[in-house]
């Protein structure tokens, strides 16, 4: 998969998004202002929400619509949250001009077709489809009908929801798909993640496959990258102080720049599975190798033994593996004390 520059997959960096979500606060300088600073903190996305609240549910306060269960929204409805989170469409082709003029990709989940068309007229690079929505097979056929590359969030999906998924998307000829692992809680707990499920979405379904998290910190993503997570996604928030449904689960700008740091320090240090080339700097502590020494003044034709030859520190001499040979030699010529072995001593 390719979004805009980068390329998506085993062996190039991982793709880190920034999640705008909520976080804008009502102002559109707000959400231009963080698009800029998740560019600073090292992110190659944005990703918006294209929605409204009544594409998403209707305006009912009977119990189905009340949100409760130990949330962060508890007590509000649907419509309720989904009004406060919005993000006017006005707004979204100026952030595009916002994201295109710092250097950073920026696309959006679509939660209808309106969505999708209206995204398309902004010729967006790429799609997203979220977890709660990734069971919706009308949507995901209108997105793959765009052909463009789908990021696609499993949370709370079966393996067997997560197939099906894939085959319309593949019989509606989509363009090329990642797929995130997801655990939909906010925030969630670490050990919910179940991050080796990222090595088998890879082998069972031979996509790309990254984290969507709403973990706090950045343990969890780095120990998906080093299980080889391909793209990485974490909602932004200029502030947590400044409120918000997403607030409590969003990351701060020096906290993201510290989640992409060691993400990158991460995969420098990942390397190759079959490297066993020893680095430059790494060979030259092979003089702190053991070697044979001379340990003791040992006159010509005298035998070498354990008394006067031994295996120590630093490793100019034999290698230690030759001690028993050299036990069953004599000396060729006269050794000083602290003389480093080598063939020639042999007789």
């Amino acid at each position: 998969m390719k979004i805009g520059s980068h390329s998506i997959g085993p062996g190039h960096p991982c793709y880190i998004i920034a999640e705008l979500s909520a976080n804008h606060g009502g102002s559109f300088q707000t959400a231009a202002d963080t698009i800029r600073a998740m560019r600073e903190a090292g992110a190659d996305a944005v990703k918006l929400q294209t929605y409204t609240a009544d594409t998403l549910t209707i305006a009912c306060d009977k119990p189905p619509f009340q949100i409760g269960g130990g949330t962060l929204w508890d007590g509000r409805t649907l419509h309720e949250l989904y009004q406060e989170a919005y993000m006017p469409w006005e707004w979204q082709p100026g952030l595009m001009t916002v994201a295109r003029e710092a250097g950073i990709d920026l696309f959006s989940t679509p939660f209808d077709d309106s969505a999708v068309d209206f995204l398309e007229g902004m010729d967006v690079p790429a799609h997203k489809i979220a977890s709660f929505e990734m069971t919706d097979h009308g949507l995901l056929r209108k997105v793959a009908s765009t052909r463009k590359p789908l990021i696609m969030s499993t949370g709370m999906a079966s393996l067997e929801e997560i197939e099906e998924s894939l085959a319309v998307l593949k019989s509606a000829g989509s363009g090329p798909v990642t797929l995130l692992k997801c655990t939909s809680a906010y925030p969630a707990d670490p050990a919910e993640m179940n991050l080796l499920t990222i090595q088998d979405m890879r082998r069972r379904f031979c996509v790309p496959v990254g984290l969507s998290d709403h973990t706090t910190g950045h343990t969890v993503p780095v120990a998906a990258v080093a299980l080889g997570a391909c793209v990485v996604e974490k909602h932004f928030i200029l502030d947590r102080k400044q409120g918000g449904p997403d607030a409590a689960f969003s990351m701060e700008p020096p906290e993201f720049r510290a989640m992409v740091d060691a993400i990158r320090v991460t995969e420098a240090a990942l390397g190759r599975p079959d490297n066993y080339v020893v680095s430059e700097k790494e060979a030259k502590s092979k003089t702190f190798r053991r070697s044979l020494f001379a340990v003791k003044e040992i006159a010509a034709g005298e035998a070498f033994t354990s008394d006067n030859v031994r295996s120590i520190r630093p490793g100019h001499g034999l290698p230690p593996r030759e001690l028993e040979r050299v036990l069953n030699s004599k000396a060729s010529t006269g050794i000083p004390l602290g003389t480093p072995l080598d063939e020639s001593h042999l007789s």
